[in-house]
């Protein structure tokens, strides 16, 4: 039976769609998203059409004014962004990192944020309005690649990996994560990050290489350590050497956001869902990882999302209870005491045995394993 959403709305983003094979087509509460139709010959009179919304489409000059006057609602896209308010796909790091070079940083990404910097703090109507129908395009996207249900189970067994921005390439947990992401990725789970460097750059690095030799991580780390911190002039540099060498991985999820402009996304993740909010961000990576949240070491950012998390599990607010795991006994058993706090504000809730802490990748998967997503009502997923 189809949802109530799926009867009132469609969304559609493809040419390829059959929706003008029919006699005549039904375009009711249609919204058409970032298409050209300058080159197809529709007879839009046979189009049944109310309430049809088309973003950032193109037309003949002649069917806009006939679409116009039959009442429908047509928003183009502006020519003077930097991007594209009415997407249809998620970024890739190829998209983002168009036009960078080492002497000179003029990429699509950098661009983004400049133009983001100059009116962060109070946009004018037109730039909020783009920006949010933006981050609802990527929103959309988003949904499509790890397939949400009615009750908020996701097709993709996400899990989200945190932690410190400033980590090193050369840091012990740098490498944990990495092998740690390895693993997960090779039994099944999807790997989802925040998309900046440090530990987060190391979760994705670790999925892109799930499949290979170990062996093969460990040589790809030693070259990224010849540029082991995020302002190294070869920070990049290092990376794309580790992907000419090893140009096919496998997929993983990025959810970084312009607000922190000054961290460069990563490189190793397949999807990058990239924001302009940085709340919709955070809450977001949160709310699909269902199958479980692993913090390494990390500072104030890490911590702030390990309460947000600890609340959407104290509440079940996403309709799930889910693993939360610490990698790395001393930070959070002995440096800061963030397990044991949680472990009492846990404690006779359903999410208390969902807690743990451990050194060790292989203790991760299999308490992922053992403790999968809990429903509401007592079920697991």
């Amino acid at each position: 039976m189809r949802n109530v959403k799926e009867k009132l709305e469609r969304v559609i983003s493809t040419l390829q769609d059959d929706i003008f094979n029919q006699e005549s087509p039904c375009l009711k509460d249609c919204t058409f998203q970032a298409l050209d139709f300058t080159q197809l010959n529709i007879n839009w009179e046979k189009c049944e059409m109310n309430n049809t919304v088309f973003l950032g489409c193109n037309f003949k000059a002649e069917d806009e004014l006939y679409l116009i006057e039959q009442g429908a609602y047509i928003y183009k896209a502006p020519i003077n962004l930097p991007y594209k308010p009415f997407r249809k796909a998620l970024y890739t790091y190829q998209e983002l990192m168009e036009g960078y070079t080492p002497d000179k940083d003029e990429s699509t990404d950098l661009k983004i944020y400049q133009h983001f910097s100059e009116t962060r703090n109070n946009p004018g109507i037109n730039e909020a309005l783009y920006q949010r129908i933006h981050d609802h395009a990527i929103d959309e996207s988003l949904r499509r690649l790890i397939e949400v249900d009615d009750e908020g189970m996701t097709d993709k067994k996400c899990v989200g990996i945190m932690g410190g921005h400033s980590t090193k390439r050369d840091d012990p947990f740098y490498v944990k994560t990495a092998m740690t992401a390895k693993l997960l990725t090779e039994q099944g789970y999807f790997i989802v990050s925040g998309g900046g460097p440090g530990i987060m750059e190391a979760a994705n690095l670790g999925a892109y290489f799930a499949g290979k030799p170990d062996n093969d991580l460990e040589a790809a780390i030693r070259i990224l350590q010849q540029a082991p911190h995020y302002s190294d002039r070869d920070f990049h540099l290092r990376a794309y050497e580790v992907l000419e060498k090893h140009p096919n991985g496998r997929e993983s999820l990025a959810i970084p956001t312009w607000f922190y402009g000054h961290e460069p996304s990563n490189l190793f993740s397949t999807h990058i869902a990239k924001y302009f909010s940085n709340s919709i961000r955070e809450d977001t990576l949160l709310a699909i990882s269902l199958y479980g949240i692993i913090c390494s070491p990390g500072s104030a950012g890490t911590t702030q999302e390990i309460f947000m998390d600890a609340a959407q599990n104290h509440y079940c607010t996403f309709n799930y209870y889910s693993p939360m795991i610490f990698l790395s006994t001393k930070r959070y058993e002995i440096d800061t005491l963030i397990f044991p706090l949680l472990k009492q504000l846990a404690y006779g809730r359903e999410y208390f045995d969902l807690l743990f802490c451990t050194d060790e990748p292989e203790q991760i998967l299999t308490f992922l394993k053992a403790n999968p997503p809990k429903k509401k009502n007592g079920q697991s997923n």
